[in-house]
């Protein structure tokens, strides 16, 4: 059941989405309500699962050397229990930061963030390893970041003005 939301709501979740540790005065003063209405809102948003959790972004390149990989990956079985066994595997790898299923040509994007390639081609081999189904994978060296970790477009997805 999809909550409904106001532009004061969607303004919350744009504000917070940027900029996680604002005060409740200053996220109310921006969103032109009082603390307590504002407090309510914040809450209802968070009791619904809008609001996942509050996390800061961490400068890789300020903490030392680092690669970033995409990986696409194909399974060897396309069986419900194959999935759920590489689902449940992809949380046993702590280098695995994001893992998509897709739909249409590869069954998973796997985003990778660890020291360097040689550690990468290591944790590749553990999962050939461990016969998690992984049966081919295409490996992606991001060389640059270009534009990530901004908001949802919450304005576009719900039509508001």
């Amino acid at each position: 059941m999809t909550m409904q939301l106001d532009q004061r709501d969607l303004d919350i979740l744009r504000i917070l989405s940027v900029e996680g540790r604002i005060t409740k005065a200053a996220l109310a003063d921006r969103i032109g309500l009082s603390p307590t209405p504002c407090w309510d809102r914040l809450k209802k948003l968070e009791k619904s699962g809008l609001i996942e959790s509050y996390g800061a972004r961490i400068n890789l390149k300020k903490l030392g050397p680092h690669v970033t990989v995409f990986v696409a990956a194909e399974l060897a079985d396309h069986t419900a229990a194959s999935f759920h066994a590489f689902e449940t595997a992809m949380q046993q790898y702590d280098e695995v930061v994001s893992c998509w299923a897709l739909g249409g040509g590869f069954d998973y994007l796997m985003q990778i963030v660890t020291r360097d390639i040689d550690a990468y081609q290591r944790l590749i081999d553990a999962m050939l390893d461990a016969r998690i189904g992984l049966s081919r994978y295409f490996t992606y060296i991001v060389t640059k970041p270009v534009k990530g970790n901004v908001a949802p477009p919450l304005n576009i997805l719900f039509n508001a003005q």
